[in-house]
């Protein structure tokens, strides 16, 4: 009963694979461009040594690592990709096959994990020749549930971006709400700063939206800061299940609209 899906995977992750390497030039571009944690490193490691924030040196090191690694491993791009589908209607011959579209977009972005993970493995290390303080060992607890919430991170942001993508059935442009959710997604999700730093009320807000859980909540397990868990967990489940009932719905709607002018 599973060898079917299992094989379908197998063969989409090993096409895209192939796909993927033909652009590891580009690869390397794309993964330099999730380096800006590290750059926000530098000032925050300046502001440590000036002043008391709670942090040291060493802890902003650390977490600013978390947050590359969980960035590396969260990208997701389908709502450009689908918006090309859709526009230049070469999602018509893909609703002619056996197998929802969206597992080509998934099991892609899953290829291109693997492809990019020898040069995400060049940076670490040469982050950790300039940060040598960055260097821990992560606890048996801080790499089950580390890697579950950034498996569980890459799933939700991927599902909230698809379903994004499913208003290309009626606007050109479905990536200019893609840019405008980016806006909250930088300065709530951690990747700027660590919520901890943040005024009380605006974490408590935070803590109820799916930002936070997309990089602050996974990197802080990697690393061993306190967070509550079962509630995290809850949270991103709460948010994958109302993005995937309203995905499913817009999917549907979609499509009649899609088909009913001709596609």
């Amino acid at each position: 009963m599973l060898s079917r899906p299992l094989h379908v995977a197998r063969t989409l992750i090993s096409v895209y694979y192939a796909y993927m390497v033909e652009y590891r030039a580009e690869l390397i571009f794309w993964v330099l461009s999730g380096s800006f944690p590290l750059i926000f490193l530098g000032l925050w490691n300046q502001a440590a040594q000036s002043g008391d924030l709670g942090f040291t040196p060493a802890e902003f090191a650390r977490y600013f690592l978390g947050v590359f690694l969980v960035r590396q491993f969260t990208v997701v791009w389908v709502i450009w990709d689908f918006e090309k589908e859709v526009v230049q209607g070469k999602l018509s011959p893909l609703l002619l096959q056996p197998i929802d579209p969206v597992w080509r977009h998934f099991f892609g972005h899953v290829a291109e994990r693997i492809t990019r993970l020898p040069f995400i493995m060049l940076l670490v290390g040469l982050f950790c020749l300039l940060y040598p303080e960055a260097i821990w060992l992560p606890t048996p607890y801080a790499v089950v549930w580390g890697t579950l919430t950034l498996v569980l991170s890459f799933c939700l942001r991927f599902l909230i971006q698809y379903t994004f993508a499913m208003l290309a059935f009626w606007v050109e442009k479905a990536t200019a709400i893609q840019q405008f959710w980016f806006l909250f997604y930088t300065f709530l999700s951690g990747m700027v700063a660590p919520l901890a730093l943040f005024p009380e009320a605006v974490r408590t807000i935070a803590l109820w939206t799916p930002f936070p859980y997309l990089i602050y909540f996974p990197a802080s397990l990697l690393i061993g800061l306190p967070v509550d868990l079962p509630r995290g967990l809850m949270i991103m489940i709460g948010w994958g299940a109302i993005a995937f009932i309203i995905n499913r719905i817009l999917w549907r709607v979609g499509l009649k609209h899609y088909s009913g002018m001709g596609a």
